[in-house]
């Protein structure tokens, strides 16, 4: 779905933007896994849904409104159970990144929902199956973030302690905090993200979007998040804006989602321009996109639908991959291949 807003896009944009090399620093594992596969574990593991087919399923998993979405995710993370449904997910995962010419994802996993499915040696020993097998097949990494979900306050030490752990055997390098935002500041998480730093995981935090500007001051200030998941609402606050200018802290945008979720209207173009055009540092993400009829490619799209040109998007990719928590050296191996593209 493009918004209201947009006009035709040139094929030879389009396939100039399918054939980029990209990176994605905001999309969550278990809303990227597709109606069909949830079906099959649900199937698999006896999970009982609230419809009787697959095609009423695919239905269901419609985005409609965010209370409808929120239990579009809760549902189809209990369908994940078994190693094997994780070692699944992650290798469909990075066929779908592939083929969009993604190479290299950073990936919220949202642990507050997924700890007590499996011991914690069962489930790291699936997420890095999963990794191994996907990433021989497929010209495309993915590194994870582990998702403390707000409104489970009491899961931030063991969510934690997972993502240590699984920094240890490098599949994971951050720790995030999502969920419902409204009612769940980030400043009860500081302690834990204090601990993490000192830890050495990356922190990032979603903040503005379902909230306002003070949820992004939060994110900033008690918990020292290194990159912020949306933010766009932080344009209702002038001073925001110049500090976001000032420190160049990367925002996490993802358009669709906000059209989705009635952030951004459906007949208004997205804020992104008026970010940009603050001086704002911006990336271009699909956050959950079978749940929004989204992808990263589309996302791109969008923007070119409202406007943008060539380089603009380019430099939007180039910003991902800057943004992203890749070592120094690692970049400069996705900085070579970038521009091996331009020639």
């Amino acid at each position: 779905m493009l918004s209201d807003t947009s006009m035709p896009v040139s094929s030879t944009l389009a396939h100039r933007l399918q054939a980029m090399p990209k990176v994605e620093i905001h999309v969550h594992l278990e809303g990227a896994t597709d109606a069909e596969t949830i079906y099959e574990m649900a199937k698999r593991n006896q999970v009982e849904l609230p419809v009787t087919s697959l095609d009423e399923w695919k239905n269901f998993y419609q985005f409609r409104d965010f209370n409808h979405f929120i239990h579009v995710y809760t549902t189809a993370s209990e369908c994940i159970q078994t190693p094997d449904d994780y070692i699944l997910m992650i290798e469909r995962f990075i066929k779908h990144q592939s083929e969009q010419n993604i190479r290299y994802s950073e990936v919220f996993l949202s642990v507050s929902l997924h700890s007590q499915k499996l011991t914690d040696d069962e489930l790291l020993a699936a997420l890095a199956a999963g990794i191994a097998a996907g990433e021989a097949k497929y010209n495309s990494r993915v590194r994870f973030i582990a998702d403390i979900s707000r409104e489970y306050p009491d899961t931030q030490t063991k969510v934690l302690e997972f993502a240590l752990k699984g920094q240890e055997k490098g599949i994971f390098i951050g720790l995030g905090l999502g969920g419902v935002e409204p009612g769940n500041p980030p400043e009860g998480f500081a302690e834990t993200y204090q601990e993490a730093k000192k830890q050495g995981l990356r922190v990032v935090a979603h903040a503005g979007e379902a909230d306002g500007p003070q949820s992004i001051r939060g994110a900033i200030e008690s918990l020292h998040a290194e990159r912020i998941g949306h933010g766009i609402r932080c344009l209702e606050d002038p001073e925001l804006v110049e500090k976001l200018r000032r420190s160049q802290i990367p925002l996490e945008v993802s358009p669709q989602s906000n059209y989705c979720l009635g952030i951004v209207p459906p007949d208004q173009p997205h804020p992104i321009r008026q970010m940009i055009d603050a001086g704002l540092y911006c990336t271009l993400n699909s956050d959950d996109p079978p749940m929004f009829s989204t992808n990263l490619n589309k996302e791109y799209l969008t923007l070119a639908a409202q406007g943008f040109s060539w380089e603009e998007l380019w430099q939007l990719n180039l910003n991902t991959l800057e943004a992203s928590f890749l070592s120094e050296a690692e970049k400069v191996v996705y900085r070579a291949q970038w521009q091996a593209f331009l020639l």
